[in-house]
């Protein structure tokens, strides 16, 4: 079968099955496992590559009141290589191609071409998804068999919390300008890891949120994951985060407990690698123990 992945949470959850030599197309963004971005593109993003993170902002804000998202199709290339099986989501309105678009290519295309929509919102989820593209290749065995194996981890992580001393106080942060906390499976992953997520809603979107209210909150760890970035596009915002007001009162601060991950390979890909934003949580919250009662 040949398939498409339509989003890098896709093509991770893919390569997972084995289903690697069947996939004839990626989209711009996707990268992992290595080798794939070799695969032709069938994406193309509007969003320039030097744009400022308040830029991202307002162009997705823009984009979501006119209901167009920032990707779209390269059709040529969609039409060379004649997937019969295009994986695809319908989760968030502006972060891949439209599931209308995505509908209406299909329909174009030569031959009976299946479309899966993942939508997962919580880690349970991204687990149905893989039995999903497992059954869609006929490979259900195989799919519970790699579910089985990420469960196992993450009932080594729920065993782990239950041997903490300590359950911090923390936040998840998926943008830094304007802030936002991370929502959808995030909190879930806080709270499994031994954390307490202190504004994200387990199952809701991310949101903006003012600074204000992560003051008054005044979390023990903060974890930065911006979504599709990597660590050192982050560190670029940082001092945006550091000029805020109350920045340095802020517990995790004066505790040295700010971490930056890479919310592009982990937090925002609700695909296989969440179980190691799992471990990643727990690992950061099993090292940490305070010096003092914080007042």
């Amino acid at each position: 079968m040949r398939i498409v992945s339509l989003l890098p949470s896709a093509t991770e959850i893919i390569c997972s099955l084995g289903l690697r030599e069947q996939l004839v197309g990626v989209t711009h963004e996707c990268d992992f496992p290595a080798g794939v971005e070799t695969l032709p593109k069938v994406t193309r993003t509007l969003i320039p590559h030097d744009a400022t993170s308040a830029e991202i902002d307002a162009l997705v804000r823009e984009r979501l009141k006119t209901e167009k998202a920032l990707y779209s199709l390269d059709m040529d290339t969609l039409q060379r290589i004649a997937p019969e099986l295009i994986v695809t989501q319908a989760l968030c309105d502006v972060c891949a191609v439209a599931e209308k678009e995505v509908n209406e290519a299909a329909c174009s295309l030569p031959g009976s071409t299946r479309v899966i929509n993942l939508e997962p919102t919580c880690l349970e989820e991204v687990f149905d998804c893989i039995r999903a593209v497992g059954s869609a290749v006929g490979i259900e065995g195989h799919a519970a068999e790699v579910v089985a194996r990420l469960k196992a981890r993450v009932d080594a992580v729920i065993e782990r919390r239950e041997s903490l001393s300590h359950r911090p106080s923390m936040m998840l942060l998926e943008w830094i300008d304007p802030p936002f906390s991370a929502g959808h499976w995030s909190p879930e992953l806080v709270e499994m890891a031994g954390g307490r997520e202190v504004i994200g809603v387990a199952g809701q979107r991310s949101t903006t949120v003012a600074w204000e209210q992560i003051v008054e909150a005044d979390p023990e760890m903060l974890v930065i994951a911006c979504c599709g970035f990597t660590v050192e596009r982050t560190r670029q915002d940082l001092p945006i985060l550091e000029s805020y007001p109350g920045w340095s009162s802020l517990a995790c601060v004066r505790n040295d407990q700010v971490h930056i991950v890479d919310g592009s390979a982990f937090f925002s890909r609700p695909g296989p690698r969440l179980v190691d934003s799992l471990e990643i949580l727990s690992d950061l919250i099993g090292r940490y123990q305070p010096a003092a009662p914080l007042t």
